[in-house]
């Protein structure tokens, strides 16, 4: 019964831990960047898109697709640098946890 108490007190207190960790994440941006800099795109840790900046030297009409493709690159550039960071805080909160590999936290 000890036993059942401690595990049900290591529970509440990883929770506690994972909500803090969420807190801190959703704080988190992640810049990505495309054609060398000419599309910024920042992401939250949520994953919204807070800022999108566009070198003006892109800004001609028969260049649109191009300017579209380097929006997508620099938003997946900033969304892959978000799940790194992510699973990178996730790993640190976990170390020790017999998790099994593949595991995805609820987040």
């Amino acid at each position: 019964m000890k036993d059942l108490m401690g595990l049900m007190g290591k529970a509440k207190e990883m929770q506690a831990k994972f909500q803090a960790m969420q807190e801190e994440i959703a704080q988190i941006e992640a810049a990505g960047q495309a054609g060398g800099g000419l599309v910024t795109v920042t992401l939250s840790g949520k994953g919204e898109m807070k800022s999108l900046k566009i070198d003006p030297s892109l800004f001609k009409e028969d260049d649109v697709e191009v300017l579209e493709d380097l929006i997508l690159a620099a938003h997946n550039d900033a969304k892959a640098k978000l799940e790194a960071t992510m699973q990178k805080k996730t790993q640190e909160l976990t170390a020790g946890l017999p998790i099994p590999p593949g595991f995805k936290m609820p987040f």
